[in-house]
C-alpha cells in the first residue's frame, strides 16, 4: 500500500513537470523549474528535479538540450494527457473553483484579471472564422464582445500558439462567478449543457454533464461532437446553444442582481435568466431555499464557427488575460 502511494506522489511530481515543460517553447532548466512547481504546490530542490529529469529522460518523456535545459517530447504529451485520469475526476469543478478565486477584475475601475477560454484557428482559415462568429457575437450569445488574439509564438493565457495557427480568446463565464463571490455570495457551479432556444427565449436543457464528475470541460465535448446550434440561434432564434447551471441561497439573489448588473455594464454580460427560490428552472430542479441561474458557454461563437466547418482547438477556462489586454470583436 506504502508503495503505491509513493509511487503515485511520484507520478505526480512527473506530471507537474511535464505540465511546465509544455507551457514553454524554450528549453527550462532544473532551477526554474524547482521554482515553478512551487505554483502547484510542489515542494521540490534543485537537486530532486534533476534526479526526475534523468528518470524522464530515460522514459522518453523528455529531451536535453544545452548544459541543464530540457524540451518535453511527443511522448511526454501523450503521457500529460493520459496519466492520473483518477484524480482527473472532479477537475473541472476544481478549476472552476480556482480560477473564479484568482479572478480580480474590479468593474469600477476597469482593471483586473479575467478568466478566458482559449481556441486555436488555422491562420489561414480566421478570417473565415471570425466571420462565421459574427452572427452569436451580434445576438448576444457570447459573454462579452471583449476578446483577444494572438499570433504564433505568441502566449495567450496559458497557452503559447503554436505554428501556423491563430490564437482567439473569449471570456469564460467564471467571470460570474468571480465577482459573486468577491461579494461574498457562494455559487455553487451544478452542470454545464445544451440549452434549447425557441423564439429567441431559453426552453430547456436538452443535454447535462455534471462537473463534479467529470475529468473534461462539457463545452469541450459537446462543440467537439457537433451537438450545437449556435449559428441557427443568432439567425433565427431557434437552435441548441453552450450554456451553464449556477445555483446559490436564496437570500443572496437581490446583491447577486446587482453585480451582475455592474457586469454588464462593464461589458461583462452572460445571464440567461435567474429562477425563483426553489423553482425549477429550464426543467432544472433546484435545492430547497436556493435560486437557479443560468449562464451563457463563453465558446457559443467558436462553436458557431466549427459548425460552419471551421476546426478549432479549444481549451476552455485557459488562465487569465489583463482587462486592458482586451478589444473589441468588431475591431477585429
Amino acid at each position: 500500500m506504502m508503495i503505491g502511494q509513493e509511487r503515485r506522489k511520484v507520478e505526480r511530481k512527473v506530471v507537474t513537470i511535464l505540465k511546465i515543460l509544455k507551457g514553454s517553447q524554450e528549453p527550462v532548466g532544473a532551477r526554474v523549474i524547482a521554482q515553478r512547481l512551487k505554483d502547484y504546490g510542489v515542494e521540490l530542490g534543485e537537486r530532486a528535479v534533476r534526479y526526475h529529469l534523468k528518470i524522464m529522460d530515460e522514459r522518453g518523456l523528455t529531451e536535453p538540450v544545452g548544459r541543464d535545459g530540457r524540451l518535453i517530447t511527443q511522448a511526454g504529451v501523450d503521457e500529460l494527457k493520459s496519466a492520473l485520469v483518477g484524480d482527473k475526476v472532479g477537475f473541472v469543478i476544481s478549476k472552476i473553483e480556482l480560477l473564479a478565486f484568482r479572478t480580480t477584475f474590479d468593474w469600477e475601475r476597469r482593471t483586473g484579471q479575467v478568466p478566458i477560454n482559449i481556441s486555436l484557428f488555422q491562420r489561414k482559415k480566421f478570417g473565415e472564422a471570425l466571420r462565421a462568429m459574427k452572427g452569436p457575437f451580434k445576438a448576444g450569445l457570447s459573454v462579452s464582445e471583449l476578446v483577444a488574439v494572438a499570433s504564433e509564438g505568441e502566449r495567450l493565457g496559458e497557452v503559447i500558439v503554436p505554428r501556423g495557427k491563430v490564437g482567439f480568446a473569449t471570456v469564460c463565464s467564471i467571470i460570474v462567478n468571480g465577482a459573486l463571490l468577491k461579494a461574498g455570495i457562494p455559487a455553487d457551479s451544478r452542470f454545464g449543457g445544451i440549452l434549447q432556444i425557441r423564439n429567441h427565449r431559453p426552453l430547456r436543457f436538452v443535454e447535462l454533464i455534471e462537473y463534479s464528475g467529470s475529468s473534461l470541460d462539457p463545452s469541450e465535448i459537446f462543440i467537439t461532437s457537433r451537438m450545437t446550434s449556435v449559428g441557427e440561434a443568432a439567425r433565427k432564434g431557434q437552435g441548441k446553444i453552450l450554456a451553464n447551471f449556477r445555483e446559490m441561497p436564496a437570500p443572496c439573489r437581490p446583491l447577486a442582481e446587482t453585480v451582475i448588473s455592474n457586469l454588464k455594464n462593464a461589458g461583462f454580460g452572460g445571464l440567461v435568466m435567474m429562477g425563483e427560490t426553489s423553482e425549477l428552472v429550464c426543467e432544472i430542479p433546484v435545492g430547497l431555499n436556493k435560486v437557479g441561474m443560468i449562464l451563457l458557454g463563453g465558446l457559443n461563437p467558436v462553436a458557431a464557427a466549427v459548425e460552419a466547418g471551421i476546426e478549432a482547438e479549444n481549451v476552455a477556462m485557459c488562465g487569465f488575460l489583463d482587462y486592458s489586454d482586451l478589444v473589441s470583436f468588431w475591431q477585429l
